[in-house]
């Protein structure tokens, strides 16, 4: 480690490093992990999973996210969005975030391994790679579609949620992942539209950058209503129940309006609020569908104590 490093390392606080982690989006991906875990299992989940299992999960994740700054140094300084970043302005040097997200992400990887199982520390490890690398340094910068094939990575924490209690790939869990999955592109394709000037000042080929507004706002109200499609098959497949399937319906209409709004007016600022109205949209869709598992459950514990009332 040279002396500018070294430099690097005296400036540095704990909210660099901190921020490197992306907290914000790992807070979105641990809430899907629970979710995942307790649509997995009747009653409660087991203390030591709940806490360790979702500790690992978020290690890796922060090791990816400090890795996708550390890549993307040379882009955050060209956006306003990122131009303050911790490596980007040099008050964490490339050495020491590196040696940061490996500890991250070697922390993570033991916990998993250790105290849960090696399905959910294998896959966590592939959702890893899947983020820091496939899509942080090859799909990124190759193609507008990037956000829809590395969307897979961010997909994966309730199935990781799922497998950490059960210890195996459940079908519902993977609908879980297809939820997340179809919500990925219009999520941030409406942040892409807020910040087109910037990403094509970055030279990174989003969507706006590469084929115009219009074509983005089109392909936001089309992966939208296949989003709403997908979020029926709870439902369908007898996952959940009929308070699932009206939170999903309702919460569905809000981010279809969202999308046609952004297709048929010019209004300024609509991106944005898209963009913010999806993360609501995720975070209380899959709240729902935590609330409609358990009133189930209860329901179902209340009849069979019914049944087990002598006449």
């Amino acid at each position: 480690m040279n002396q500018a490093e070294l430099d690097h390392l005296e400036s540095a606080s704990w909210r660099d490093y901190l921020e490197l982690c992306k907290p914000a989006v790992v807070v979105v991906m641990i809430v899907t992990s629970l979710v995942g875990m307790f649509l997995a299992v009747p009653g409660m989940v087991p203390l030591e999973v709940l806490v360790l299992g979702n500790l690992g999960i978020a290690l890796c994740a922060a090791s990816a996210a400090t890795v996708n700054h550390l890549v993307d140094r040379r882009i955050d300084l060209k956006m306003a969005r990122t131009l303050d970043r911790p490596i980007a302005q040099g008050r964490v040097g490339p050495t020491q975030a590196l040696l940061f997200a490996a500890v991250l992400g070697g922390g993570g990887m033991a916990i998993l391994l250790v105290f849960i199982n090696a399905l959910t520390a294998w896959l966590t490890f592939a959702s890893l790679l899947g983020y820091a690398v496939i899509y942080t340094i090859f799909l990124k910068r190759a193609t507008p579609q990037n956000i829809v094939i590395g969307g897979l990575a961010g997909a994966a924490p309730p199935l990781l949620g799922w497998t950490a209690v059960t210890g195996e790939i459940h079908p519902y869990a993977l609908l879980l992942v297809l939820i997340v999955f179809a919500w990925t592109p219009p999520h941030f394709w409406a942040l892409a539209l807020h910040r087109k000037d910037e990403y094509a000042k970055a030279e990174v080929p989003m969507l706006p950058v590469t084929h115009g507004d219009r074509y983005t706002k089109l392909h936001i109200l089309l992966y939208t209503v296949l989003m709403l499609i997908v979020t029926l098959l709870p439902w369908l497949s007898g996952m959940s129940g009929w308070l699932y399937l009206l939170g999903a319906v309702l919460l569905g209409a809000g981010f279809l309006y969202w999308a046609v709004k952004l297709l048929v007016s010019e209004q300024a600022g609509l991106g944005m609020t898209t963009f913010k109205y999806s993360i609501v949209y995720l975070l209380a869709l899959f709240a729902i569908m935590l609330l409609d598992h358990h009133l189930v459950e209860s329901k179902a514990y209340f009849f069979s104590l019914e049944r087990q009332r002598p006449l």
